[in-house]
């Protein structure tokens, strides 16, 4: 179950490239299916457990993660919690790995805005350095390669640094409350549903 509020100036941010592993991940398993029944009948429907999981994993990791930007403040859709951080408890914004919320206690990363590898960096063009968020830069306005507007991280980043900006700016927040508390919900169902399928896996190919 997500923690964002169902009304509100909410912006959604998900990896593009995401949504093609996830299409990879369903068509895999549809076509497994296809091929059991039809070669075996539907008799072999018990032993597509693991191309079921492969289906499950498909939507957990790549098409249900996102970063939601909205006037509570950033909720984290991660494979199995959701993370809700208001903005009185943001203390810092860090791109290093993935986009990570940094609070008084903790950090909290994004399975949906991961940093880039090496090559992210390499191939940053002149615009990706403009127009950022003024906290994005270093030392004499170095960008780290998870903040290029290029990268999953850097627009992730772009999208929380810019509404946190307009809070602090406008007199409507006080960064970094250490007794605001963040919210952290397991997803159980999904949890649930992995182990299952696991379990039905395990069984399909021992019992081979």
């Amino acid at each position: 179950m997500s923690t964002v509020p169902a009304a509100g100036n909410v912006e959604i941010f998900k990896a593009r490239t995401n949504k093609w592993f996830a299409w990879l991940a369903w068509t895999v398993a549809v076509v497994g299916l296809v091929v059991t029944v039809a070669s075996a009948g539907p008799a072999a429907l018990p032993t597509t457990a693991p191309l079921l999981l492969i289906a499950l994993l498909g939507w957990q990791f790549f098409w249900m993660p996102a970063v939601v930007v909205h006037d509570g403040g950033v909720t984290l859709e991660n494979p199995f919690r959701s993370v809700l951080v208001p903005w009185a408890a943001l203390v810092h914004v860090d791109t290093r790995y993935a986009l990570t919320l940094v609070t008084a206690q903790k950090g909290y990363a994004a399975w949906a805005a991961p940093a880039p590898g090496i090559w992210g960096g390499r191939n940053a063009r002149p615009e990706d350095l403009q127009g950022l968020p003024d906290t994005s830069y270093g030392p004499g306005k170095s960008v780290r390669p998870g903040d290029l507007k290029s990268t999953d991280s850097g627009q992730a980043a772009r999208l929380v640094r810019t509404r946190w900006r307009d809070l602090v700016e406008s007199g409507a927040l006080a960064a970094g409350d250490a007794d605001t508390a963040v919210t952290v919900t397991p997803r159980w169902a999904a949890i649930g549903g992995v182990v299952l399928l696991l379990a039905a896996s395990y069984w399909a190919v021992a019992a081979r």
